[in-house]
């Protein structure tokens, strides 16, 4: 292993920040310094001039530079065992530029840290200060040079489990449930005990994740779609026909609504669009309906956990969406929206706030609104969207409840990402996939970031552990989604010999859900493989290939005969892709394993999206008994002042300007 110094990793403001946060717990602080650091394998020793020019292209230097005074060296790389996002991009520039021999690079920040006394930092002040220099999803603390060599080891990959129904029944279930954090309701545990038994064999781990990730809460909306019985008479509707009800109503302009990952509504008139020809790759202007696809989702739970990655890979996965609608589409626009709790600012209190607390492993809503909007303006700078519009809301209070005064707002946060895109005429709809169409997935690696991450969004905040809170939160790659959204242009370009039968984006579940879904839009089944699902950590087990919420990646239908042409833009854009199944006329969903010789997964489709049971709300209507607004003691002088000094009044300006949007 080659090492190479970069130069300063925080700006002065970033590095005031850190100084800031980090002096409430280590008084004695007195400086952080920072630098990258370049760790360099190479498959032999590199030559003087190798070593120049890989020095320039990451303007590094060679020299070892120790700090003068005393300093504990706290240094920050990527999560051993994985290959980071920066590390793919950056070793493929190198081998691009004629360094053949070098094999991987990486990239990590070295912080040294002074006291004022001299001293090093003991091991109970390093682990104060790691929360603040690191992010331990993604990230792995070292505290010498030599350490980082585990970055290029080699692990090998863990087994597949089975929790043994047959033999333990429900209670096996039951505790599988807790441990692997599924968030299965009582009825589906049942479910999948009576289903795995008339199958006569054990279900797998991976199987129980599938099927979790599946119908959670934040794939299925089962309290959405679910029956209502209210003071003891059953509704007629539930939740979501009343909000089909509207389109019904007014169909007027609607193309596509409630089935696909994006609405399309129709274009006024003609618009001119302008890319290039698919076939002789000449730009040209196109005049055609300019049909608009429309899409808001919310990010909760990972803003609430990590704000800066939850709602970056929240804007993330609505592009996805934009551009996965029908047969392939363009995103365009962006918005993004924060309801929070009060901010409660420390040099600025306001007089309706008080101190309420909140849980541990949620961020405070100050900290949501200082780190979530940079995160969502990032992704959407890196990615190339302007976002153009959004809201931010604050609300928390005490109110009358049934049993007393009840604490009402947002310390779980409602973050919105939403977006405008353009789609053409012919590729509104996905078409069915026959048989022996190509199964591909597109985009980056599997790493073992947001596992579980579609069920634990469906907990009920608190009723998880803050390890599983953590491992849940995605962490985006905005330029690898460009270059996935780049082949998928050069696609719906070819206007009505577009290769794409059908697709949808990795979201909620990973590709064990989204795979399935593609498959069951067609009402076929398929046959996957698992080691051909590219994979960046190769110690994962089979539940975490599978099941993993690494973020900017498709799944596709590709013809066979159409597939040397997918691979050729793929190849143009530099976009990996992998094929990783293959669509069958049985409806049945089989994932072999070659490494290990077995089927971590072989079920009827039926069973993962057929039949599990349906959610029934019984609820009751409570009289509350609300106080009445007492306003004799405010002026309107001071109403008007706090009225002008809420967010939801107040200019919010700097939710837009803080990205690009030319």
């Amino acid at each position: 292993m080659r090492q190479l110094r970069g130069t300063t990793a925080l700006s002065p403001f970033r590095t005031e920040k850190l100084l800031s946060a980090a002096q409430p717990l280590l008084p004695p602080l007195q400086a952080i310094h920072s630098e990258f650091v370049y760790f360099i394998e190479s498959e032999t020793a590199l030559e003087n001039e190798d070593e120049a020019l890989l020095a320039e292209l990451l303007n590094a230097r060679t020299a070892a530079q120790p700090p003068v005074v005393p300093a504990t060296l706290m240094l920050v790389v990527p999560r051993i065992g994985t290959i980071s996002p920066w590390s793919s991009k950056a070793s493929d520039i190198v081998r691009i530029s004629g360094l053949e021999k070098v094999s991987r690079i990486e990239r990590g920040v070295a912080y040294y840290v002074e006291m004022a006394d001299g001293a090093l930092l003991n091991d109970e002040q390093k682990r104060a200060l790691a929360p603040l220099i690191h992010d331990r999803m993604v990230e792995s603390l070292l505290f010498q040079f030599d350490e980082a060599e585990a970055l290029f080891s080699h692990a090998t990959p863990a087994p597949l489990l089975t929790v043994d129904v047959i033999g333990g029944g429900k209670a096996a279930l039951v505790a599988a449930d807790s441990e692997l954090g599924l968030a299965l309701s009582e009825d589906e545990i049942d479910y999948l005990v009576e289903s795995f038994s008339a199958l006569k064999r054990n279900p797998t781990d991976v199987e129980l994740m599938m099927f979790a990730q599946a119908n959670s809460e934040h794939c299925r909306h089962k309290i959405f779609n679910a029956d209502w019985i209210i003071d003891g008479e059953k509704q007629a509707i539930g939740l979501f026909p009343m909000i089909r009800h509207t389109t019904k109503c007014s169909p007027d302009g609607v193309l596509s609504a409630y089935h696909d990952n994006a609405a399309v509504i129709e274009s006024a008139n003609e618009a001119a669009r302008f890319f290039p020809d698919g076939t002789s790759g000449e730009y040209r202007r196109v005049n055609e309906a300019g049909h608009i696809n429309i899409k808001v989702e919310t990010h909760n739970h990972p803003t609430a956990i990590s704000p800066f990655p939850g709602a970056a890979t929240g804007m993330g996965g609505e592009i996805r969406d934009e551009g996965a609608t029908g047969r392939g589409a363009k995103p365009k626009a962006g918005l993004a929206g924060f309801t929070v709790s009060n901010l409660q600012l420390p040099d600025a209190p306001r007089p309706w706030e008080e101190d309420n607390g909140k849980p541990a492993r949620i961020v405070s809503a100050l900290d949501i609104m200082l780190e979530g909007p940079i995160g969502g303006a990032a992704f959407n700078n890196e990615f190339g969207r302007p976002n153009l519009t959004g809201y931010f809301r604050t609300y928390e209070e005490w109110v009358a409840g049934v049993d007393g005064k009840q604490l009402r707002g947002y310390h779980k946060p409602i973050m919105i990402a939403g977006g405008l895109g353009a789609i053409r005429e012919q590729h509104i709809e996905k078409n069915i996939m026959p048989p022996e169409t190509q199964l591909i997935v597109l985009g980056g690696p599997a790493m073992l970031i947001g596992l579980g991450g579609g069920a634990a969004s469906s907990v009920a905040s608190g009723d998880s552990s803050e390890a599983l809170d953590f491992a849940s939160v995605q962490r985006g790659n905005p330029e690898m989604e460009r270059r996935c959204q780049e082949v998928i242009d050069r696609c719906w370009q070819l206007g009505e010999e577009n290769p794409i039968v059908s697709l949808h984006d990795v979201g909620a579940g990973g590709i064990s859900n989204a795979l399935p879904e593609l498959v069951n839009d067609s009402e076929r089944g398929a046959i996957f493989e698992l080691r051909a699902v590219p994979n960046d950590e190769p110690g994962m087990s089979p539940v975490q290939i599978w099941c993993n919420e690494s973020q900017e990646r498709y799944v596709l239908g590709i013809p066979r005969n159409r597939l040397q042409q997918f691979s050729e833009m793929c190849e143009r854009e530099r976009c990996p892709f992998a094929v990783v199944g293959e669509v069958t006329a049985a409806r049945n969903l089989r994932l072999n394993d070659r490494h290990f010789g077995n089927s971590p997964v072989d079920i009827p489709i039926e069973l993962l999206f057929g039949k599990p049971p349906r959610m029934l709300r019984d609820v009751k209507r409570v009289a509350v008994d609300a106080d009445e607004l007492d306003c004799s003691e405010i002026t309107l002088s001071d109403a008007a002042t706090r009225i002008l000094l809420l967010p939801a009044v107040a200019d919010k300006k700097f939710l837009i300007t803080i990205g690009d949007r030319s």
